[in-house]
């Protein structure tokens, strides 16, 4: 059996949850990195507004990489972790993963392995890009964010985006969901905020480290805002 990655959404509708929540940011990872069958972790808050810059202290985000779905499962279905969660959250949305490429690093690691069994008839696919921005370049990057993420409200062929990280400001990472290979490639290198954007990074080298991961998602678990944004 394979690696397999999944991403975990959970929101939070009131001010006690988003305590709760905030304080499981400091407490949780001891007890996440204790997991059997569990090869990589980060537990994650959120920018408002899809990229913003401003946490969203209502959205949090779990990334995990077993050594097999076999292992992921008995984590969602058995784990009193997840329960606990579940018991404070609104939403909680969980995408399963096999990985299609990745290129650079995750502090200091590369934690995802190319799935051999990605499916021919499954065209969804599913972006993680992540990053330390140097210090010295964050004025500069977060100043030009808002124009490069501006297609996305209306792109067509985007299912779902967030903006996530483990430090405001300056470790950052986003989720994207999309249709198909083509949706995500016309808004890569055919939109002219994101065009500039990757020219700028090449210019300003506003990256200490980045990574970029395509997955295929294959198997969700619950609803986000009434939802399941997809079932296969």
């Amino acid at each position: 059996m394979e690696q397999v990655t999944t991403l975990t959404l959970f929101k939070y509708s009131n001010l006690w949850t988003k305590i709760w929540a905030f304080h499981m940011m400091l407490l949780m990872p001891s007890k996440l990195k204790r997991l059997s069958g569990q090869t990589f972790f980060r537990l994650m808050g959120s920018g408002k507004n899809g990229f913003e810059p401003s946490p969203d202290w209502s959205v949090y985000a779990l990334i995990q990489v077993w050594e097999n779905e076999k292992a992921a499962d008995l984590f969602f279905n058995k784990s009193k972790i997840i329960t606990r969660f579940q018991g404070k959250a609104s939403d909680i949305w969980t995408v399963y993963l096999k990985n299609i490429t990745s290129k650079g690093l995750w502090t200091g690691c590369q934690p995802f392995t190319k799935s051999d069994s990605i499916s021919s008839s499954n065209n969804a696919i599913v972006v993680i890009t992540r990053a330390t921005i140097k210090l010295n370049r964050l004025v500069d990057f977060w100043k030009y964010v808002p124009k490069s993420r501006t297609p996305l409200r209306n792109q067509k062929g985007l299912i779902f985006a967030k903006g996530i990280g483990a430090k405001p400001f300056i470790q950052m990472a986003t989720f994207s969901l999309w249709n198909d290979k083509k949706a995500l490639l016309d808004y890569a290198y055919k939109t002219s905020g994101h065009i500039e954007a990757i020219r700028k990074t090449r210019i300003l080298d506003w990256y200490h480290e980045e990574l970029f991961a395509r997955f295929q998602p294959y198997k969700t678990m619950g609803k986000w805002e009434n939802i399941n944004p997809v079932i296969f």
